[in-house]
């Protein structure tokens, strides 16, 4: 091995819900943190995607905060923004159990050589037995493709930029997406009195309650797609939209009330098929994430299909890379789960 290539049984790649959870059982198992496991985090401090979410997001309106294993979260104030809230307990579920999280590192790319898998980032390399990827979808927002999107002379930003309303007093915001956020962004920028057009390609999907089979059914659909080969999609996106009393007022006052997908964006807003137009000031992108895999492309993983085929938390391709939080366990009770299986797996392949 080169001097410059440090050697150690397994990188663990983000320090979010997965990867702390992973570097739990690691542990657990006992592994030296440090030289049996490192974990690899982007971030200059913990709390993984939650410390970007926007002031708005408070812990009554998030879609569900799992506990990290050994440590619950807790009774938390309902009105708290999560952005504060969850990143403070993974920061203390750090410190009370000692995680070897290194910080910032980037990871630039992970590649085959020989018996082990090599893992480049901005900290150095680490030659690996094994890699559990844990990067989640944060750092990948998805912009569709919009004919004349060029070409509006108003602000665009997606979900992952989003500030909060305050920001589009006076304006006119088109929100384009049918997700979750969408509704929360909608929610936000009403409350305030702004103009609003919600855009969505397909009719909202209204559910008055997820119950456990409607949850594992919608888990199912992501199964499905994966093990086809094909891009994951977001369980959320399976789920459909709960019907709470506050989205039911929403879409009573009729925030809610639904356009299909326009045409393209014109300079000064959007045109419908019919050749009307919109005017808007911001097209606000609710569109989701896809999930952070770049670095993994000297790996050679992606099916005819797009998707990275995966064997429980094993790419198939790979067998010593683990994916958590990917297609199915891409929820944070799913991201703790698959941890678990990963290094499970991990271990017994020793």
């Amino acid at each position: 091995m080169s001097p410059a290539l440090s050697t150690v049984d397994v990188v663990v790649i983000g320090a979010g819900q997965g990867g702390l959870s992973a570097a739990f059982f690691l542990d657990r198992a006992g592994l030296d943190p440090g030289r049996g496991y490192v974990v690899l985090d982007a971030d200059d401090e913990p709390g993984g995607a939650w410390r970007h979410r926007w002031s708005g997001l408070t812990m009554d309106r998030v879609n569900g905060v799992h506990d990290l294993p050994g440590f619950p979260l807790g009774a938390v104030d309902p009105t708290a923004p999560a952005r504060e809230v969850v990143p403070a307990y993974f920061a203390e579920y750090e410190l009370r159990l000692g995680q070897p999280v290194r910080r910032p590192v980037a990871v630039q790319e992970v590649r085959p050589a020989g018996a082990r898998l090599v893992v480049d980032s901005t900290a150095g390399s680490f030659a690996a037995r094994a890699v559990i990827n844990a990067t989640g979808t944060w750092t990948k927002p998805f912009w569709p493709t919009a004919p004349g999107r060029e070409t509006f002379r108003g602000r665009q930003l997606h979900t992952a930029d989003y500030p909060g309303p305050r920001d589009f007093l006076g304006q006119h915001v088109v929100v384009v997406g049918g997700g979750i956020s969408a509704v929360q962004h909608l929610e936000d920028l009403s409350g305030l009195g702004i103009a609003t057009t919600w855009v969505t390609r397909r009719e909202p999907d209204f559910r008055d309650d997820f119950d456990v089979e409607a949850r594992r059914a919608a888990v199912e659909v992501v199964a499905q797609r994966v093990a086809a080969g094909e891009p994951p999609g977001s369980v959320v996106s399976a789920t459909g939209l709960l019907l709470t009393p506050e989205v039911a007022a929403l879409r009573d006052r009729g925030v809610l009330k639904r356009h299909p997908m326009f045409a393209r964006v014109v300079p000064d807003g959007v045109r419908w098929a019919d050749g009307s137009e919109q005017a808007a000031d911001v097209i606000l992108w609710a569109t989701g994430f896809r999930p952070a895999v770049d670095h993994l492309r000297p790996l050679k993983l992606r099916e005819p299909g797009g998707g990275i085929l995966v064997d429980g938390t094993r790419a198939v391709r790979e067998p010593r890379l683990h994916l958590v939080g990917y297609g199915p366990s891409a929820s944070t009770i799913g991201a703790s789960r698959a941890a678990r299986e990963a290094v499970r797996e991990v271990l017994a392949g020793r």
